[in-house]
């Protein structure tokens, strides 16, 4: 036990020169004209069962993941950081989970501080240590410090201010983005450190399927319109770096968290009606076009051969599954909901949008972190291969700086490993536990085919919920039911394995988040 304690000691984040970017000042492993571009493209709430390569039973064509996953490395076993959205852009940007901050539950809203501390080494800025060009576009949903003038409880935005604790403040040389969750006023668009237009109008608000909370809109802000926006602005940049790569100049890292298909769930007026499932599986179909949109402009740009490029999902689908119910998907003439985009659900003859997994978005279930996860890397990574080893998004800012040559420093990124043998096929280095969290805090750790969950519930939206810590704790075999039916806790012959889990939680932190008394 002393040589994991020893393995897992946090220590603080050496301040200045490339310690403070997160790296250790040796030199690179290959030369700068050999290292790969980087790009991690992430959707909002894209379920494993989404992705047709993960669930050949889909009626939704995903024709663009599934190309990748023949010409790439497709994950079988990969977890967001979180069951929810900010937690889990906190763990790919930093490496580190999210509840070792102020955030223990939840998520941020569109006017929250920024969550990630000054000086916190991100992924972005190890990059940048390492000679690359780093941009964010997309969803951010970290906090930033918004311009405000005027006093009071609510005070005005500021429009013509400048932003700060943002994406360029911890590492990214440029970003232009949509400050949280599409459904999360203030409905603008940021560029670097400014808006791009200001918030003169107010949105009333919109039922699901759109659901869209009420507040300040800029004029030329159309949400059926931002993914397409967002997927241009990036590939622009893609094709600026690539030619600029191409002419002798630095590598890029393009961070692209999608605002799809969360909610609102407005697919563009070419998709509507696309999919035989209704608003939702038209959407999935229009996130899988931009992701086919992200590969063709690597390959117009002559750079596709030598990215590393990642795409995955921030946590798994909101969509609920329905079994046996046919009284809760049939309207009044008898028609079946999947025709019927107001409800937030499949009869799971239809479609799995979670696939086997248990649970849906926040559950600290399978369902509810168990994500899509392909690497495609032409140069280095065999087309067509699969691996079933354990992951987590935190484990990319390892991954990423290993690909680029460098290496962590102490104290930064510490609950990340890297995954660069794993994608080569070679053994990978013993890690820890991965560490599952749920939208109200509920913690699980995954090692080999044990889940040992500290709740006797969903910990999110999932039916029976329960709070953190409540009793009996939970337990699967996850190889031999992978579903989560069959609860092991009580048996005395699994007691070993329960004790080694509570170990490592109070060895990985997380027994100093239980509550005393």
């Amino acid at each position: 036990m002393q040589s994991r304690r020893k393995f897992l000691k946090q220590v603080s984040l050496i301040a200045g020169g490339a310690a403070a970017q997160g790296l250790w000042p040796a030199g690179r492993a290959e030369a700068a004209d050999d290292l790969p571009n980087i790009v991690f493209m992430m959707a909002d709430d894209l379920g494993y069962g989404d992705v047709h390569a993960n669930n050949p039973e889909s009626k939704i064509p995903t024709p663009n993941f599934d190309r990748i996953a023949r010409q790439g490395m497709r994950f079988t076993d990969a977890h967001s950081g979180s069951a929810v959205c900010t937690p889990t852009r906190y763990g790919v940007v930093t490496g580190r989970y999210s509840w070792r901050t102020r955030m223990k539950s939840g998520v941020l809203n569109g006017y929250s501080a920024p969550l990630i501390e000054p000086g916190r080494a991100t992924v972005a800025s190890a990059l940048k240590g390492l000679g690359y060009h780093t941009a964010c576009i997309g969803k951010w949903h970290l906090g930033m410090e918004l311009p405000k003038k005027g006093d009071g409880k609510q005070p005005a935005l500021d429009y013509a201010g400048k932003i700060e604790g943002g994406p360029r403040a911890v590492g990214f040389d440029y970003n232009y983005n949509v400050i949280a969750s599409l459904d999360m006023p203030p409905y603008v668009y940021v560029e670097n450190e400014g808006f791009v237009e200001a918030g003169t109008e107010t949105y009333p608000g919109s039922a699901f399927p759109e659901f869209i909370r009420s507040g300040p809109k800029a004029p030329g802000f159309d949400f059926d319109g931002c993914l397409d926006r967002l997927a241009d602005t990036a590939a622009r940049y893609i094709a600026e770096r690539g030619k600029a790569r191409k002419e002798g100049g630095a590598p890029f890292f393009l961070y692209f968290p999608l605002t799809a298909p969360h909610k609102p769930v407005m697919p563009a007026q070419r998709f509507q009606g696309a999919s035989d499932l209704g608003d939702y599986g038209d959407f999935i179909m229009q996130v899988d076009d931009t992701v086919g949109r992200v590969e063709r402009a690597l390959r117009t740009a002559g750079v596709s051969d030598n990215t590393l490029f990642i795409v995955t999902s921030d946590n798994g689908s909101f969509m609920y599954r329905l079994r046996n119910a046919p009284e809760r998907h049939l309207d009044a003439s008898g028609e079946d909901h999947v025709t019927q985009s107001s409800v937030q659900a499949f009869d799971q003859k239809h479609h799995k949008s979670n696939y086997i997994w248990r649970g849906t978005k926040a559950d600290i279930w399978d369902g509810g972190h168990r994500v899509p996860f392909i690497a495609q890397w032409p140069a280095r990574v065999q087309g067509g291969a699969t691996c079933d080893t354990p992951i987590c998004h935190t484990d990319f800012m390892a991954t990423a700086v290993e690909a680029a040559g460098g290496a962590l420093a102490a104290g930064a990124g510490e609950d990340s490993f890297s995954i660069v043998p794993l994608l080569l096929e070679k053994t990978a280095k013993k890690r820890p536990p991965v560490v599952h969290h749920s939208g109200n805090g509920t913690y699980a750790l995954r090692d080999g085919q044990w889940k040992f969950i500290l709740g006797m519930g969903s910990g999110g939206r999932g039916q029976p919920s329960s709070r953190p810590w409540s009793r009996p704790y939970q337990l699967y075999n996850m190889k031999v039911d992978p579903s989560e039916t069959i609860n092991l806790i009580h048996l005395a012959k699994h007691q070993k394995v329960v004790d080694k889990m509570m170990q490592w939680a109070e060895d990985l932190g997380i027994l100093a988040n239980k509550p005393k008394g």
